[in-house]
């Protein structure tokens, strides 16, 4: 999932972020040059994967932690290092699952190997194999590391077990929600809405939004009803954003996105658009091109077309207004802190204006 620019979160530490992953690789290089220098530079593609990116996760680490009242920003900016190189893991094993070699029009860890396989003459099937097994073994390292971030934090015991808890129930769940990607992919018939809302609550929603708010939280010594509360806005949020990512996939301008609408298309990914559609009668006028491969650009505008005309993206742009305005309604909670809100509130219409 590409982050928003999200301009009204303080990017205050964010260069310290920067600063810790820095200092965390290349410490990692100089330990893995120890045993090669393949691992070596697998290390230093795997550092230019986590770099160059919005940093979301850690806005939102510090972002409730700010607003909280923390005081230990050393702290806050290693837990928010630790999401980053968790997303980092999961979009590296994501692009393994979707046997995809580029992200954002640029080779990913696969990609990056399995070209220097081709260019030194491998047949193509051996060099693709050779791609994905590197990124598998970078995103083990960039999981297992994730923790260990957490681990330099320097926070009290109880604290730091409390926030592995938290990143663990965001890795348990994410691998949930993949193994349900997995899966409703597989399935002859389109899955229902409530099937896909869950699964981007679990693959995406936890990790992205739930996860990071609650660490900061917690880090920040906040009472428990508000951390539940932060996970309850989390959920509202995380599952707007995803919903949104799905009619930008399809009806988004590729300049101002940075991705194709005829990839989703093309995959037949099931989201809420096609999960809305296939019970319509309008459905099987564009049922054979959903997932074709080679789908034309000509294609692809007569499913827009089909796709408006049967409800699917309003439907789509309804739920994903309605469950950010339920976001909006956690944050009216008395337990909430003025600060938090105002810190939040900017998340919510971030989302929005996506979809205006």
């Amino acid at each position: 999932m590409d982050a928003p620019n999200l301009n009204a979160i303080s990017t205050e530490r964010l260069d310290q972020v920067d600063a810790v992953l820095e200092r965390f690789f290349s410490l990692a290089r100089a330990r893995a040059a120890q045993h090669g220098v393949e691992y070596e530079k697998l290390w230093g593609t795997l550092q230019a994967n986590a770099s160059g990116g919005k940093r979301f996760r850690p806005r939102m680490v510090l972002a409730a932690y700010r607003a909280l009242g923390g005081r230990d920003p050393e702290a806050a900016v290693y837990v928010g290092a630790a999401f980053e190189l968790l997303h980092t893991a999961l979009i590296v094993h994501d692009d393994v699952i979707d046997r995809d070699f580029t992200r954002r029009g640029n080779p990913n860890i696969s990609g990056s190997y399995r070209d220097i396989a081709t260019t030194a003459g491998i047949p193509l099937p051996l060099a693709e194999h050779r791609g994905m097994s590197a990124a598998v073994i970078a995103g083990d390292l960039a999981l297992t590391s994730s923790y260990r971030l957490i681990d330099r934090s320097g926070v009290e015991d109880s604290i730091r077990s409390r926030l592995l808890e938290i990143l663990d129930d965001a890795v348990f769940a994410s691998a949930a929600g993949e193994l349900m990607d997995v899966e409703l992919s597989l399935k002859a018939d389109v899955p229902e809405v409530d099937e896909i809302l869950a699964m981007e609550r679990l693959k995406t929603a936890v990790y992205s939004f739930e996860g990071p708010l609650q660490a900061g939280a917690v880090l920040a010594g906040a009472d428990e009803d508000v951390v539940t509360m932060l996970g309850q806005f989390g959920h509202d949020i995380g599952v707007a954003y995803q919903v949104v990512d799905d009619l930008l996939g399809v009806f988004g301008n590729e300049e101002e996105t940075g991705k194709t609408t005829l990839g989703d298309l093309r995959e037949g990914k099931r989201t809420v658009l096609i999960a809305y559609a296939a019970g319509t009668s309008e459905w099987r006028e564009i049922s054979g091109l959903v997932g074709k491969m080679d789908l034309s650009r000509g294609e692809a505008a007569l499913v827009r077309s089909v796709l408006e005309s049967c409800g699917a993206k309003d439907f789509a742009t309804s739920l994903a207004r309605d469950r950010a305005q339920a976001a909006l309604d956690r944050l009216a909670d008395p337990a909430v802190p003025e600060g938090l809100r105002h810190e939040l509130e900017p998340v919510v219409d971030a989302v929005l204006r996506r979809v205006r």
